[in-house]
């Protein structure tokens, strides 16, 4: 199926995409506020640059897009047919990225946590999601 946008459509929306402080980040740390949780954004001295950080708990957590990360069985993460080869090893050196940075946080005694844009993208869903990561912070389980 080839592309409906042009190269420069295209290359317009991609660029476009943001890093930091996305819409679902700002609704995690939202939530997280008000259920008195305090944290750090984007530390720059940790590997990966988690988005969330709480030293308190000693855990970080990385706010992932499904497109970006790849996330399993998740509707939002299919790559395009469109130069497919590059989305491929783009998306997967994203994932190996990903595993590195957790393993080098593990090693340095941090908990590390995901979250997934499409959790959060749903106000109906968004409670439970969050239900779900408090119990793990307030748990000490990953």
């Amino acid at each position: 199926m080839a592309d409906f946008m042009t190269v420069t459509q295209r290359s317009r929306a991609m660029s476009a995409v943001r890093g930091t402080e996305t819409e679902t980040e700002r609704t995690l740390r939202s939530h997280l506020h008000r259920k008195g949780f305090r944290f750090r954004k984007n530390v720059r001295e940790l590997p990966g640059r988690p988005d969330i950080v709480l030293p308190k708990h000693r855990c970080v957590i990385f706010v992932h897009g499904c497109f970006w990360h790849h996330h399993k069985n998740c509707k939002r993460s299919k790559l395009p047919a469109t130069r497919a080869s590059f989305w491929s090893k783009k998306i997967g050196d994203n994932v190996k990225r990903d595993q590195r940075q957790t393993s080098k946080l593990r090693r340095e005694g941090w908990r590390v946590l995901t979250v997934w844009e499409c959790e959060l993208r749903d106000p109906n869903n968004q409670a439970r999601a969050v239900e779900k990561l408090v119990g793990k912070l307030t748990n000490g389980s990953n």
